[in-house]
């Protein structure tokens, strides 16, 4: 009700302005609000305008104004303003003929061709990829005028393309029977799909538009590309089609936000004067989605400027023609190479099914292609670190000074001595082995010396995201005697087809913490990787007690590999632990003796300890 009452004030506020040459009656003001009120496509927004109309009509004020323009002017802004659709407009035309929509003349059959051939531009661009730009979208009615020309002269050369790009930058104006007609083209025969309903306010009636059983000539199919291009200029029944078909899941839209139209606006003449209110007087209501284009428009899935739409559609054109042999590629390399020969043959396998049910049949880009690959490869084998990745090439090793490395290895590690002669060490990432083993000597004397004297020890890996493995065995033989060499870990290689035993080393920098001092484990849920491994091979030997929570369940560090011969690369797992005695810890994280929260796993250890301790006194 404010609205309206806001509306009619909005209309009535040239009763202030000064007359310098005409005035009008205030019934145009209130024959105005009528024909809105009456026939605007959205009444919900119009609450309230009969109570404002009988306010305005009892207004005996004789309006007067400069002139009919600058009326209209003021009067379209103020019912724009109310009702936010700037479709509503009002303008004074004394001269104004009505539009009388243009009828298919009985043209003879060359005349005919050459009007196709100027209206309706056809060409086969490299790969081929059609191209068809359409600036009117015809009736059924016209369409099947000329249906057999049309199918001659476009229809038969646009079918044995391998993908289409429909051009709609241009596309003003439309019916709409023309709807089903365009989008049936794409879709299957059956079963019948409810595209679009349309209500109209002056009947007060919705139509329910279906996609069409039969059709002239043959379907383009529902699985070839097709790209609709827009532009700020593509308006009312091309915005329509467009919306109708991405929702359908059947087009991808590149270029620009389209206008926002209608698919139906009247100019309707105020009584006799020489005012007209253009109205909408229908809507459009997507069965899909449950609202409308109209007013805010189609904001494309690939938004570009109108000029690069062409270059980009024929970019993922492009793309998606390479993506069937980009996936064979991955299912391939995951079950050749998956460390879990099972896993790999099912991710596989339900990889190329996501294929053949058009699941990437809808990328637009190298990015997105990549992302939607990475989470399929991750939901399928539940394996975080089966995914794409960038391919970075490793740097170089630097070359640090003495000193440096002091420094590096002061913010690296954190080491404490609590009450009871408890040593405390924290690092949050494994190095590689020959890196750690060059800088062994200088661990040893800045780190290590100061815990290995403890009579108990807190390793807190709450916080470590893994590294590489290889220096496992070493870090691992510190807590073990050096009389006897221990299996550690069997590791199999899927790739190799072979298990390697993962040993004790018999030789270490530093003097050993040995296998009967008290050892606790601190783990959270972002424990991962190769700190996994230790805390796995640790528990399984009963050498430590694991306080926390069941680490992240990743896996052994990934190899990187190529999909045949394209820029995207794949990490693959390619390594697990022994699982010959049950379950290792990848993709399930190892278990905790004592279960706590992360943030209170170091204090619970600490009172175990000083527990411990205080029990031998």
């Amino acid at each position: 009700m404010a609205k309206s009452v806001f509306l009619v004030a909005s209309l009535l506020v040239l009763g202030n302005i000064s007359l310098i040459q005409a005035s009008f009656p205030p019934t145009i003001i209130v024959d105005m609000a009528k024909i809105i009120m009456d026939n605007y496509c959205s009444p919900e927004k119009l609450v309230g305008m009969k109570e404002a109309i009988a306010a305005a009509g009892s207004n005996t004020e004789i309006l007067k104004i400069p002139d009919g323009e600058s009326l209209a002017n003021v009067l379209s802004s103020g019912v724009q303003t109310t009702v936010s659709d700037p479709r509503l407009k009002v303008s004074y035309e004394p001269n104004y003929v009505p539009v009388v929509p243009p009828q298919m003349p009985p043209l003879p059959p060359e005349q005919l061709i050459a009007v196709l051939q100027t209206s309706i531009k056809l060409d086969i661009l490299e790969g081929n990829i059609g191209y068809l730009r359409i600036d009117h979208i015809l009736g059924e009615e016209v369409a099947d005028k000329i249906g057999a020309l049309l199918l001659d002269l476009v229809w038969n050369k646009i079918l044995p393309t391998s993908a289409l790009i429909f051009d709609m930058r241009h596309t003003g104006s439309g019916d709409v029977s023309g709807i089903p007609y365009i989008v049936s083209y794409f879709t299957q025969a059956e079963p019948l799909i409810h595209i679009d309903s349309i209500y109209d306010r002056p009947s007060n009636t919705t139509t329910k538009l279906f996609s069409m059983a039969t059709l002239l000539g043959q379907r383009y199919g529902t699985t070839k590309p097709l790209i609709i291009l827009t532009s700020k200029n593509t308006k009312g029944i091309a915005e329509d089609v467009a919306y109708c078909l991405r929702n359908l899941k059947r087009a991808t839209i590149v270029g620009e936000k389209t206008a926002g139209g209608s698919v139906k606006i009247d100019k309707i003449k105020v009584g006799d004067t020489d005012f007209y209110v253009t109205v909408p007087v229908a809507k459009s209501v997507n069965p899909i989605t449950g609202s409308t284009w109209e007013i805010t428009g189609v904001t494309p899935d690939v938004e570009v400027n109108a000029e690069d739409a062409l270059a980009t559609a024929i970019k993922i054109v492009g793309l998606r023609a390479q993506v069937p042999a980009i996936l064979e590629g991955t299912a391939t390399l995951v079950a050749d190479n998956y460390a879990f020969q099972n896993i790999g043959a099912d991710v596989a396998t339900k990889l190329k099914e996501l294929l053949a049910n058009g699941e990437y049949s809808m990328v637009v880009s190298k990015d997105n292609l990549e992302a939607k690959l990475s989470s399929d490869l991750m939901t399928l084998s539940g394996d975080k670190s089966l995914k794409t990745t960038s391919n970075t090439p490793a740097l170089p090793p630097m070359n640090y000074s003495p000193e440096m490395y002091i420094e590096l290895i002061k913010v690296s590690f954190h080491t404490d001595v609590f009450e009871n002669n408890i040593g405390y060490l924290r690092f949050d990432m494994f190095g590689d082995f020959e890196e750690v083993k060059a800088i062994a000597q200088i661990i040893v004397e800045h780190v290590w010396n100061k815990v290995v004297n403890t009579d108990a020890m807190i390793i807190d890996l709450r916080n470590n995201l893994g590294g590489p493995t290889t220096a496992i065995s070493g870090f691992c033989s510190y807590f073990f005697d050096g009389d006897k060499q221990i299996v550690l870990d069997k590791l199999y290689d899927r790739p190799s087809g072979t298990t390697t035993e993962l040993l004790s080393l018999s030789e270490l920098t530093g003097t050993r913490y040995g296998s009967k001092k008290s050892l606790i484990i601190l783990t959270s849920k972002a424990t991962a990787g190769a700190a996994e491994e230790f805390v796995y091979i640790m528990k399984k030997h009963g050498r430590a007690m694991i306080v926390g929570e069941t680490t992240a369940g990743t896996s052994h560090p990934p190899k990187t590999f190529r999909i045949g011969e394209t820029d995207i690369f794949l990490n693959i797992p390619t390594v697990h632990s022994d699982t010959s005695a049950g379950p290792a810890w990848e993709g399930a994280g190892v278990a905790p003796h004592i279960p706590t929260a992360a943030e209170a796993a170091l204090e619970t250890a600490k009172g175990i300890l000083n527990k411990h301790f205080a029990g031998q006194k």
